[in-house]
């Protein structure tokens, strides 16, 4: 349920009006004063892309263009050694700064997968009400303990391995559990693309090592790296999740694992988040549990001191003062079997 402004309200009796026989039934709360008009979609779009795009290809004036809201450059209008690399990238600029951030951490394998899954269309077909049991239970099957973003990579390795072994049938193979042939297509060429920008200017690409403690960490680590502004908590253990950066209130998406409230995968208090669709159903898609520890790691000083005064970021800064013993986590111990970083190896470090 959300508000309505004065404008739709009126729109809502003109329309009652035209046929005579009936009645329209317009209510509001009493104590509630109705926004003259509704807040613009075009206000909600992220232009950071576009701005970083035209900002490469160093397009004159664009510091002086009339911008609904204006976007984040500095006081000469340029972008940073940072920005640069960022704009190599064909992915949003978050994601961008989530690939540079993998080769610091050494993941970029699974992580070049997670940006062509997420910059791609969705991969999840929803079939119709009598179907869509089905559906759950075949995308259950890809389900990471993890969350969402490692979820992504299990289907992805599991379409690459199947068109490998059985390319003629690899059509049928995603119809038969629901998922969108083109877009894991797409998401391949996507993959391919990220990783020869990587290789042409230069940056390191680990091995894979999907699966282990330290892996899964690290990625962790580099999607903060990016998405660190989207970040929320779970109030109340219901599912009612505090978005940090704004103070608003929302729910997982259904398509989401946590959402789907399978056994395997049960609620975390903290997430991050992808995407959050305020306009259109107030959820938060793609999702992924972390620590406290763990943002507050990876997230700017500056970032983190400026947000709006909440419980949460109380809980936070009780965490940075006195390293609170219910939010402990260890850091995952370098497994004898998994292989010790090459110091001697060039490494990004991102600032």
């Amino acid at each position: 349920i959300q508000p309505i402004s004065k404008g739709q309200a009126e729109e809502s009796q003109t329309a009652g009006s035209l046929y005579p026989a009936g009645r329209c039934f317009c209510l509001y709360p009493e104590d509630r004063q109705l926004p003259a008009e509704t807040r613009p979609h075009i206000v909600e779009s992220d232009i950071t892309s576009t701005v970083l795009f035209l900002k490469r290809m160093e397009i004159a004036g664009l510091g002086h263009c009339d911008f609904i809201d204006r976007p984040a450059l500095d006081n000469d209008g340029n972008l940073s050694e940072m920005g640069i690399i960022m704009s190599e990238f064909p992915v949003e600029p978050q994601m961008a700064k989530t690939l540079l951030a993998s080769c610091e951490f050494d993941c970029v394998s699974e992580v070049v997968i997670i940006a062509a899954m997420l910059t791609a269309p969705t991969c999840f077909m929803v079939p119709s009400v009598d179907l869509k049991p089905e559906a759950t239970q075949c995308h259950m099957k890809f389900q990471h303990p993890e969350g969402d973003h490692f979820t992504l990579i299990n289907i992805y390795k599991a379409f690459k391995q199947y068109y490998t072994e059985n390319n003629c049938n690899v059509e049928k193979w995603c119809q038969d559990l629901y998922l969108n042939h083109a877009s894991l297509l797409m998401a391949d060429a996507l993959r391919t693309e990220l990783t020869d920008t990587l290789k042409r200017i230069e940056l390191p690409i680990s091995v894979p090592a999907f699966g282990s403690r330290s892996n899964t960490f690290n990625i962790k680590r580099a999607l903060l790296a990016g998405f660190f502004m989207q970040v929320a908590r779970d109030v109340d253990g219901s599912g009612n999740y505090f978005i940090m950066t704004h103070k608003h209130v929302a729910q997982i998406h259904p398509l989401s694992g946590y959402g789907a409230k399978s056994p395997k995968l049960g609620l975390p208090e903290w997430v991050l988040f992808h995407e959050h669709s305020f306009s259109e159903d107030n959820c938060l898609r793609t999702v992924t549990h972390i620590t406290p520890e763990e943002f507050i790691q990876m997230a700017p000083q500056y970032f983190f001191y400026n947000l709006p005064a909440s419980e949460s970021k109380d809980i936070l800064q009780n965490i940075l003062n006195h390293g609170a013993s219910h939010y402990q986590e260890e850091k995952p111990p370098a497994s004898q079997e998994e292989p010790q970083e090459d110091q001697t190896s060039d490494r990004c470090v991102i600032q």
